[in-house]
């Protein structure tokens, strides 16, 4: 059985995941991380991750950003491979990222859902066809209202997939009310929605001329982001020091 940390695990990720785990006799949550440990969980939690002494496999964060500095230091000093699933990471700590993954194995995706993994691809093949043939790109996502980043960092991911297939020909465009001008053909327009409850939903649309075909993920619950999550924690476990993502545990 894979041993696993759970940093953030009082969060609505957190909870989701334990949940889950429970009925999943190939990996358990040996120990969890969160500033509030009021809630009752049948694992020992720590306020801070760096005074987590339990003997584990693999970490798998859901926490926030302000936690990812400590947390990196944890696992590169305990050498503990780390499922990163927090979101709004500054350049910074992007950076601190790769230097990690240099010591230890780290798998961070935008987006921990299989079917955002296939669209990525899928939108690849798809620029390659429609950029060319002068289709206008947008993405629109749509988030619950207590989300802090904006836009989203699979909204980003998804433009970087279409962008890659272009050889980064494009701009990105993230708030097209502060330019009163005429949109650029070579770019990617990209809009953020807060409202209610949405858990996540994502549309990219190549518009062109008297036609707009639409790639459209909605995500229902918490549950597909904390089934890949787990997914990818299994895989992590034992894995050589290296940059990692949804794509190498999940295979097209």
């Amino acid at each position: 059985m894979v041993r696993a940390i759970l940093h953030g695990c009082n969060g609505r990720m957190g909870r989701v995941i334990t949940g889950l785990v429970k009925e999943d006799e190939t990996i358990g949550i040996v120990a969890g991380a969160d500033t509030y440990t009021e809630t009752a969980n049948d694992y020992p939690v720590f306020a801070q991750i760096g005074a987590c002494d339990v003997e584990a496999d693999v970490v798998i964060d859901f926490s926030n950003a302000g936690a990812v500095d400590a947390l990196l230091d944890y696992c590169t000093e305990k050498k503990l491979p780390v499922v990163l699933c927090s979101t709004g990471l500054s350049k910074e700590q992007l950076d601190r990222v790769e230097e990690s993954a240099k010591e230890v194995a780290v798998l961070k995706s935008a987006n921990m859902s299989m079917g955002i993994n296939l669209l990525l691809k899928l939108l690849k093949n798809a620029a390659k066809v429609l950029a060319p043939a002068g289709y206008d790109i947008e993405i629109v996502e749509k988030h619950h209202n207590q989300k802090l980043d904006a836009p989203s960092g699979t909204a980003i991911a998804l433009a970087d997939s279409i962008n890659e297939a272009m050889e980064d020909a494009y701009a990105y465009t993230y708030d097209r009310s502060k330019e009163r001008k005429k949109r650029e053909k070579q770019e990617i327009g990209i809009s953020a929605v807060r409202g209610g409850t949405i858990v996540g939903e994502h549309e990219v649309l190549f518009a062109g001329v008297d036609e707009v075909i639409e790639f459209k993920h909605t995500a229902y619950s918490r549950i597909v982001f904390a089934k890949g999550a787990i997914e990818a924690a299994k895989y992590l476990s034992g894995k050589p020091a290296g940059r990692y993502d949804m794509s190498d545990v999940i295979r097209f």
